[in-house]
């Protein structure tokens, strides 16, 4: 991917927009090889996988937070194979659905991979869907 420049005109400061904004995060830890797949946030939960950049590229990233347990992981720095936690995660636990959100670049490809491999590990039918965000913070797939 070649590195890009967005032509982005300085945005006002609102105190009071910045104010009323309220994290959605529901637990801690969030990121992914730190979270234990027995914590009790787990059960009976709906969860988001986010990768790390989502968070920059998209501002409202948020709202896909809102009611669900979240989970943040990079599976290009990260260098691990989450299926294997993923599928402990589904096992050890009721799961009611999984958004995965993720880059347009090629290796964010590995988080939806690493979901796919865990439902199949699991046996169990679990909806889920991913989106996809731009480079320029546009959400592409939903």
């Amino acid at each position: 991917m070649r590195a890009r420049v967005f032509d982005r005109a300085p945005a006002a400061v609102q105190p009071d927009v910045a104010a009323a904004a309220r994290s959605e995060l529901r637990q801690w830890p969030c990121q992914l090889k730190l979270v234990s797949p027995a914590a009790p946030y787990f059960e009976n939960a709906h969860i988001v996988i986010c990768a790390d950049c989502t968070a920059y590229a998209y501002p409202n990233i948020h709202q896909f937070m809102k009611n669900k347990v979240t989970l943040i992981a990079c599976p290009k720095l990260d260098n691990t194979d989450y299926s294997e936690k993923l599928t402990e995660i589904l096992n050890l636990n009721d799961i009611q659905s999984i958004t995965v959100v993720r880059m347009e670049v090629p290796c964010c490809g590995g988080i939806v991979n690493h979901v796919k491999t865990a439902l199949q590990n699991s046996g169990k039918i679990i909806p889920w869907h991913v989106i996809t965000i731009a480079t320029d913070g546009e959400i592409l797939e939903n």
